[in-house]
């Protein structure tokens, strides 16, 4: 075999324009360089075969129901139970068939430039998406948990066509028109909760960073309202906006 440069041999690996076998017999070539470039390309090989493996194991529920008769399946997920402020967001996205998104997990385990570039794909793959936010007076008037139900009421009944059957990311939903499952950890064991939860997180963590910019102070556009240190700080030194949930303690302890 004909010794190619090393850049060339680059061009080749960025490409994909290469066959295993062609890169079996480029293991006898002593180069650094091609040792190096072997290397990095067999471990993105591994990669990629551990996210293809890890989404067909996310893609079970799914692959149930279509066996099941079920043609439109929905997934549910939420952002924003835990925090101090700002509202509380579900989502509910019906995926194609032959959606895939190697790559697609928890919202939480991705970047925020992985999250950010899923959220569009996802959106715009879809065959339906709704998005609910419910503010934090809502949720003080109602509590948590039943904001979080409302919200996933919410943008389950935007989807259309409607879904014939839910996956709900832990939390029981009571007299769906449909049959639904609640999964423990769901985000992380179906490809359709995940891509809610991605389409929650992103619209509440731009919510947010707006928020920020209201009142930089307490840095909400890293916090995204959690009870950090310095979001404790700032409570005690400036009290609470109008964006934070006087429900919650500590903030209902401020406000007495």
């Amino acid at each position: 075999m004909e010794k190619k440069s090393i850049a060339d041999l680059k061009q080749l690996f960025v490409s994909g324009d290469i066959s295993d076998e062609y890169v079996t017999n480029l293991k006898s070539d002593e180069r650094k360089g091609v040792q190096a470039l072997i290397k990095s390309f067999e471990s993105k090989k591994r990669r990629e075969q551990e996210l293809e493996e890890k989404f067909i194991n996310m893609c079970y529920y799914e692959k149930k129901c279509y066996q099941n008769g079920c043609n439109y399946i929905a997934g549910i997920d939420e952002a924003g139970r835990g925090p101090l402020a700002g509202p509380v967001v579900a989502a509910a996205v019906i995926l194609p068939r032959d959606f895939k998104l190697l790559g697609l997990d928890d919202s939480k385990q991705l970047n925020e430039a992985t999250r950010n570039k899923f959220y569009d794909i996802i959106k715009n793959e879809s065959v339906s998406y709704g998005i609910s936010i419910i503010s934090n007076q809502q949720i003080d008037q109602l509590n948590i948990f039943e904001s979080t139900k409302l919200a996933m009421r919410d943008c389950l009944n935007q989807l259309d066509p409607k879904p014939e059957h839910v996956l709900i990311d832990a939390v029981h939903l009571d007299e769906l028109p449909c049959t639904y499952e609640a999964i423990t950890k769901g985000d992380q064991k179906s490809i359709t909760i995940a891509a809610a939860s991605i389409l929650a997180k992103v619209t509440r963590d731009r919510l947010m960073k707006d928020i920020h910019n209201k009142f930089p102070a307490y840095d909400f556009a890293s916090n995204m309202g959690y009870g950090t240190k310095h979001h404790m700080e700032m409570l005690d030194l400036h009290g609470v906006t109008p964006y934070h949930r006087r429900s919650f303690a500590p903030i209902r302890d401020i406000v007495k």
